[in-house]
């Protein structure tokens, strides 16, 4: 596998004996994470992870207060419509393709799950505006399911530090899956995205106080600056 400019070459895969280690030690104290994403009920959520694709968290959670004062619940959010929506999430990017996901994927709640958020990826994945990253993400953090969203976060740190090497996004989750612990494979998604946003970041690790580091088999780990 090549990388290609500008991305990152991928490791090593880490010995399976030393992803739980590696895991347990990154989590550092953290046993139950939550996403940084703002939300009091599960179509909240749901609302906030459509709207956070190629945007920060930081950013949605701008938005979303005044949204969701508005338009707390599907049939809110339906009376809102895309262009109520997208009048409160302008500075978001791709704000006109997700105000409409939103509003339609509110509608689809209404007439077909009795404004419930559905707890199956095959209903989820139905949904406008909903991949299998967003439904990942719902069915780990609201029905407790050991899912994995890949995000760029973690497809770096799946090649980057060999936890789970590989070509896609699919590839690397299908492998951490398969690599991690069935038991920490909830936790796991957290600790990998928050680990990625502030330690084992993009454009230079800070391998210097990584406390999996040792497990890691990231060659080019650079020295305390």
């Amino acid at each position: 596998m090549t990388a290609k400019p500008g991305e990152i070459a991928p490791s090593k895969p880490m010995k399976k004996a030393d992803v739980p280690l590696f895991l347990t030690a990154i989590a550092a104290g953290n046993e139950d994470p939550r996403t940084e994403l703002h939300y009091s009920t599960p179509f909240q959520l749901l609302v906030a992870v459509v709207l956070s694709a190629q945007t920060t968290d930081v950013a949605v959670n701008k938005v979303t207060p005044a949204l969701f004062a508005v338009a707390p619940d599907p049939a809110g959010m339906v009376a809102l419509g895309g262009a109520g929506i997208g009048e409160k999430i302008r500075t978001i990017g791709l704000w006109q393709a997700k105000a409409k996901n939103v509003a339609a994927l509110a509608r689809q709640l209404l007439e077909r799950h009795g404004g419930e958020v559905p707890g199956t990826r095959e209903t989820l994945e139905a949904l406008p505006g909903v991949g299998r990253k967003t439904a990942n993400v719902v069915l780990n953090e609201i029905f407790g399911q050991p899912t994995m969203a890949v995000d760029t976060h973690i497809f770096r740190l799946g090649n980057r530090t060999g936890i789970a090497p590989g070509a896609t996004p699919r590839a690397v989750e299908d492998a951490l899956v398969k690599r991690i612990p069935r038991e920490m494979l909830k936790p796991a998604h957290l600790w990998l995205i928050l680990h990625g946003r502030y330690v084992c970041k993009a454009r230079r690790p800070e391998c210097w106080r990584c406390a999996g580091a040792k497990w890691c088999t990231y060659k080019d780990k650079p020295p305390h600056p």
